[in-house]
């Protein structure tokens, strides 16, 4: 069977070749590269109706690649890859047929966006953003991410204008931007394999379609220069999410200090107007993540300024728990206050690791220890790292609950 295997690349190779010295080369038949076997094309690649490449090698692709019948690779295997090289302009992936993808390089800065996708390309390993935006916008065309997929190198330089869906129970960073800029958004980490989301960032006002005057009474001012997008494409399940902010992209009445008024923002169909979701603000990542409630409905998102409350609360956020005296604990000045609170902290994969009720009023303080009913490794010393608080007041105002979100860090 090896024999007859390898036979069977060499004169399915020779046949693939044979066309290079024309405009296009066409493959009608069946193409296996395998694992360890580098082959490139200068020419264009046509894969017919009736044709097959199976990539378990490494391809050099330095024009057009169009698909209309099998690109795959064999299961198991995770060597192959596609390189795609443009030399000169731009390159179309285009077809009628999804490519099924292990790992693909893209490295095109002759001109951008320098790779027109106008099929879906479906990734199953790694996804390297080496030079060169892919344009799927434009082209109507779609980025699939497998369970497991990665991706690596993305900047302003290299990334997807257009959708990108993530398939799978991963937590997932997406690999998106529009009009030159790298403008992620992540999602937590989802409960199965079916489930998968569907991202895209738009650098235009939202107000024009979804008006801002529309608004929670606690939303102040809403980002009107650009706006996020995800849907539940399959599954049940819902995710955090986490939007980013940039000071070339995003205005300042937004992401500037103080944080803890930054939150994440949805527009609500069914209210016609847009909704607070709360959110916890890093300015050393420039990221606002959801660490409440997961979301429970999908479409357009932003980032938005909200009116202060509980403004006599002072938050000491940096918890070094190493006896000298210094931030021992986790305080918060003002919280007695408010006798009727919780206080949990949760960890970066939103596992909680401490609860408390009337925090700080019999010694119940956090003391970088896991403790309470429901948390991990109860009564172990929590790693270094960043952790999210939530701090509930119960009838904070005319029988109302109020909640107050934000990182948290641990040194030693």
């Amino acid at each position: 069977m090896k024999n007859n295997k390898k036979e069977m690349l060499l004169s399915m190779t020779a046949v693939f070749m044979t066309s290079l010295g024309f405009a296009q080369t066409v493959n009608t038949g069946e193409l296996f590269i395998a694992s360890g076997t580098l082959m490139n094309s200068m020419q264009e690649v046509n894969n017919t109706a009736t044709g097959e490449i199976v990539n378990d090698g490494d391809l050099y692709l330095y024009s057009h690649y169009n698909n209309d019948g099998l690109v795959d690779f064999s299961p198991e295997v995770t060597t192959g890859i596609t390189r795609m090289r443009g030399t000169s302009g731009f390159q179309n992936i285009s077809g009628s047929v999804p490519m099924m993808l292990n790992n693909i390089e893209f490295n095109n800065n002759n001109i951008q966006p320098a790779f027109h996708l106008s099929n879906e390309i479906r990734i199953s390993g790694q996804a390297a953003f080496e030079n060169g935006v892919v344009d799927n916008e434009e082209y109507e065309g779609l980025v699939v991410f497998e369970p497991n997929a990665t991706h690596i190198k993305v900047r302003n330089e290299s990334h997807v204008d257009g959708l990108v869906q993530k398939n799978g129970k991963s937590a997932f960073t997406y690999p998106i931007g529009d009009g030159g800029y790298y403008r992620h958004a992540r999602i937590s980490a989802p409960q199965k394999n079916e489930d998968a989301f569907t991202g895209k960032y738009y650098l235009k006002n939202s107000d024009f379609e979804y008006s801002h005057n529309s608004k929670d009474d606690k939303i102040s001012i809403i980002n009107n220069a650009e706006y996020w997008t995800l849907d539940k494409t399959a599954g049940n399940d819902n995710v955090f999410l986490t939007l980013s902010w940039n000071e070339d992209t995003t205005p300042f009445e937004i992401y500037g200090a103080p944080y803890d008024e930054i939150h994440i923002v949805h527009w609500d169909e069914s209210k016609r107007k847009w909704i607070d979701l709360g959110g916890a603000a890093n300015s050393a990542s420039k990221e606002v993540s959801m660490v409440v409630d997961p979301l429970q409905s999908y479409g357009i998102f932003t980032l938005a300024r909200v009116k202060a409350e509980l403004s006599d609360l002072v938050i000491y956020n940096a918890v070094s728990p190493n006896g000298d005296g210094m931030n021992d604990y986790f305080k918060i000045d003002g919280i007695k206050n408010y006798q009727n609170n919780t206080v949990e902290i949760y960890n970066r994969w939103g596992v909680k690791v401490f609860e408390t009720k009337a925090y700080d009023t019999t010694g119940n303080t956090f003391q970088g220890y896991s403790e309470g009913r429901v948390t991990i490794n109860k009564d172990k010393k929590l790693p270094v790292g960043t952790y999210f608080y939530i701090i509930n007041v119960q009838d904070y105002k005319e029988g109302k609950d109020f909640k107050k979100s934000g990182y948290l860090y641990i040194s030693y």
